[in-house]
């Protein structure tokens, strides 16, 4: 019986050693360096005509909510549905559902030029806890809150985000009045 159990250990350990591997196989991580479009924007200091805190106001015209279905890319359908409903400036308020896959990415330093690491898992489901951002002269600025049984995570919404049962995404859409031109400007500082 001993030379048995050991022909079965063979078999197990390079079995269970190919399904733990390959159960993480989907997940893949990269990172870039986000440099300005003008290199020396990376290196100049604060600017002492730039405020350190300012403040925008307006109001908000209309609320549109969106539904995206089953294997609809979250950030495909979000910048179709901000063309479609002519939103120049807006804040996404709100998001609910879950996806079957995920692609974000997080700022991982703390000097410029600034790097983002790109976590992707088109094979892992979540749900969609939560998005927030904004809509800045017709560009989606989205960052989103994910969840698993093992833990709670986010960053910026990047394409390959596809939607499980169902996802609904809310945006406050501002008058025209509403300058964003440097709102979300790394080199406006």
């Amino acid at each position: 019986m001993p030379p048995l159990k050991l022909i079965n250990l063979k078999f197990i350990c390079p079995l269970l050693l190919l399904f733990a591997c390959s159960s993480r196989a989907q997940e893949s991580r990269h990172e870039i360096v986000n440099r300005a479009a003008n290199p020396a924007d990376d290196a100049k200091p604060n600017s002492s005509s730039v405020p350190d805190v300012y403040a925008i106001t307006g109001h908000f015209d209309r609320i549109v909510i969106l539904r995206f279905k089953y294997d609809t890319d979250l950030l495909a359908g979000l910048e179709k549905m901000v063309k479609q409903q002519n939103i120049r400036n807006g804040v996404i308020l709100s998001a609910a559902g879950s996806v079957r896959g995920y692609q974000v990415h997080q700022v991982t330093n703390r000097t410029f030029p600034s790097r983002d690491t790109f976590e992707k898992n088109p094979t892992a489901p979540a749900d969609l806890i939560g998005m927030n951002g904004y809509i800045i002269n017709g560009r989606v600025h989205a960052h989103m809150t994910l969840a698993n049984p093992d833990k709670a995570f986010g960053g910026h919404l990047e394409p390959g985000t596809n939607v499980f049962t169902f996802a609904i995404v809310t945006i406050g859409v501002l008058n025209d009045s509403v300058n964003f031109n440097h709102l979300d400007d790394k080199t406006y500082r």
